[in-house]
């Protein structure tokens, strides 16, 4: 074996010039670290390993890495090409120069450091998100003290940066003894190599092309190495494990630039407006600016009812004991839920807390990585807090941070929210993080507020946004969990936090004659069957009160957050011009509800879910045996269906909006 690679290496000597050796060295480290980061984001995430099936799992993992090595080796493709080609040049001309030299050791070192971040940021954006590194992570880079508090908060966040330190240092000591080896001290083979002219073009055209392919990322196919490669399996954990962050992020940069991403183009305009009216049974109606407004009328004089609507921090219906979970970290809200109006089907507008904003309060759909409540022009809506203030009620936000983050403050305040309470209004003493005050206190501090508007003798609408269960987790230390996991005790922190405040409300003259309404801003991707875990989906939605809802009652039609206002004002008997995309889940019904995960969207019933990735590569589940199988070839019909609704949406919905008709005149 020895005389063997005595051979090889005599070889590679004899025929390879040192520039080869160099870049493959470089190659073959960089691989190294790309995989150690993989391994770092698997240990993070071995839990997931239960939802692969036992005899394939030890198979499925192997499979993933050796597509992780494809997806690699087209990053590092990429930054080495220009190396590679540079240095075979002057081999070919026999030109020796340090200077370039040394230049490729900083240029190489700076691109395979700023990968390094890549994968680093990659790891705790994944075990929120459950994706691999995409452009949505720059929407918060216009808060940078926000985020940069937030990393330095939680463990979570940070962590990854060790290693990031590590392996840069490491890479950098190899870049430059492999530097100094073969090209520094070496400097001379560059000038006087062996081989003959034709044989060095030959060999450079030879590696050239070998290079083309590792970029390319497959050898069959008329494209290169997509996305849609890495889905193997029908088990989405390993399928995304294979994916490289960076590949991933600049993908979705190129997609975000590209013009054909700028707008959606789902189908024509004119054909989805179409269609939506005809899902909502609207006739051609010439009193309106908008082609889907519709006049509402309720049958009962108003209630006059105060509304509290909750936006709860990630509370997916996989925390909940009435949903399965069997933690009882929730019993409040279980409790809660018992003698209310609770609907067992609804689903979040997208994975981010401005999705589960926006849409809940202004029913809206949220389309592919897009912030609809940023941008220069903040358009009016005909939503919740408009048409209460029409009808005599004040209106109040409440967060527990900075009423900026996400430009919700300033959205809102456009958009009829008479008052936004935030972190300046809260005592110095009281921030705990860089999200502000514990959701008990934001709950305590608003019962003088309310209690403010209903002395103005006339209904009111209250807010809130709660935050305690995101990172970092901070836990008050009066209250005592019965969880040892940090991320139990913080959803046990948050439920009692509501019932605290039920309770201290319940003393109040304008809780009897109030409407609670309680409701995920997302869920969380605690269970990951499919890529769009529907567990970030799925939320709650209870209605409570005392006084309006006499009798509890599930409903187990399908709908989502953009449903919320149509039905509270359905419950208000309040008539009005509904110029949204929301019905009223007690009067009306839809076939399917539709979501975002930023570049995919998903549309569901109670059979059938359908994931669409790109044009290539969509899929359909039957989501309520947890079947991985793929029945979009065989259930055509049935998916075009689901494609065509959900299109329609998005379409119609970006034609309101660009053309400034999302306001009713």
């Amino acid at each position: 074996m020895r005389i063997l690679f005595n051979y090889i290496e005599k070889f590679q000597d004899r025929f390879f010039p040192e520039y080869i050796k160099y870049v493959f060295n470089t190659y073959f480290v960089g691989i190294l670290v790309f995989t150690c980061y993989r391994f770092l984001l698997f240990l993070t995430e071995t839990d997931r390993l239960s939802e692969l099936p036992a005899d394939e799992k030890i198979w499925l993992i192997i499979k993933s890495f050796v597509m992780g090595f494809r997806f690699d080796t087209v990053i590092s493709g990429y930054i080495l090409s220009f190396p590679f080609l540079f240095l075979g040049v002057l081999s070919i001309l026999k030109i020796k120069n340090n200077i370039i030299n040394r230049f490729f050791l900083y240029y190489i070192l700076i691109f395979y450091i700023i990968a390094f971040f890549g994968a680093s940021v990659d790891i705790p954006f994944f075990n929120q998100h459950f994706s691999r590194l995409t452009v949505s992570v720059l929407l918060w880079t216009d808060n940078p003290n926000f985020m940069i508090t937030m990393i330095f908060q939680e463990i979570k966040f940070w962590w990854p940066f060790v290693p990031l330190g590590v392996f840069s240092y490491l890479f950098y000591r190899f870049l430059k003894k492999n530097t100094n080896k073969y090209l520094i001290s070496n400097v001379s083979k560059l000038s006087n190599n062996k081989n003959t002219i034709l044989i060095n073009i030959l060999i450079f055209i030879f590696f050239s092309l070998l290079l083309t392919l590792g970029i390319r990322g497959r050898i069959t196919g008329k494209s290169p190495i997509r996305i849609g490669t890495a889905y193997f399996s029908n088990y989405a954990f390993v399928n995304k494990l294979g994916l490289n962050p960076v590949y991933t992020f600049l993908k979705s940069c190129l997609e975000l630039n590209d013009k054909r991403f700028q707008v959606i183009n789902l189908i024509d305009n004119k054909t989805a407006v179409e269609n939506v009216k005809k899902y909502f049974k609207i006739q051609d109606n010439k009193s309106y600016n908008s082609p889907i407004a519709r006049k509402i009328t309720a049958n009962n004089p108003p209630l006059n009812a105060n509304v509290v609507i909750i936006l709860m921090e990630s509370m997916g219906t996989v925390k909940m004991g009435r949903y399965g979970n069997l933690e009882n970290l929730t019993p409040n809200l279980d409790k809660l839920a018992e003698n209310s109006l609770v609907f067992d089907n609804i689903y979040t507008a997208g994975i981010h807390t401005f999705n589960g904003v926006y849409s809940t309060l202004f029913s809206f759909p949220t389309l592919y990585l897009r912030h609809p409540m940023k941008g220069t022009q903040m358009p009016k809506y005909n939503g919740i807090a408009s048409v209460l203030r029409e009808n005599g009620y004040s209106t109040i936000y409440f967060t527990t941070h900075d009423n900026q983050f996400d430009n919700i403050g300033g959205f809102l305040k456009a958009n009829d929210f008479e008052e936004i309470v935030s972190l300046e209004n809260y005592p110095l003493e009281k921030q705990k993080s860089t999200l502000g005050v514990p959701d008990d206190y934001m709950f305590e501090y608003s019962i003088e507020k309310i209690n403010k508007l209903h002395e103005k003798s006339k209904p009111f609408l209250a807010v809130f946004l709660t935050a305690s269960d995101h990172g970092p987790y901070i836990i008050p230390e009066y209250f005592k969990p019965n969880s040892k996991d940090i991320k139990k005790q913080i959803v046990e922190y948050a439920d009692w936090s509501i019932s605290k405040f039920i309770k201290e409300a319940s003393n109040k003259k304008w809780f009897e004659n109030t409407i609670f309404v309680f409701i995920a801003d997302h869920g969380a991707p605690i269970s990951a069957v499919y890529d769009m875990p529907l567990t970030y989906h799925h939320t709650p939605l209870i209605f409570y009160s005392s006084k309006h809802i006499s009798k509890p009652k599930v409903i187990k039609k399908i709908g989502g957050q953009i449903d919320v206002f149509p039905t509270i004002l359905g419950l208000l008997n309040i008539s009005y011009i509904n110029n949204t995309f929301g019905i009223d889940l007690l009067n009306e019904e839809r076939p399917y509800i539709f979501f975002t995960s930023d570049d995919k969207y998903g549309v569901i019933d109670n059979e059938y879910y359908y994931i669409y990735r790109d044009k290539n590569n969509s899929s359909l589940y039957r989501h309520k045996h947890k079947d991985t199988n793929n029945y979009i070839e065989t259930n055509k019909i049935n998916a075009d269906k689901m494609k065509l609704y959900a299109e329609s949406m998005f379409q119609a919905s970006q034609f309101l909006i660009y053309n400034q008709l999302t306001q009713m005149k």
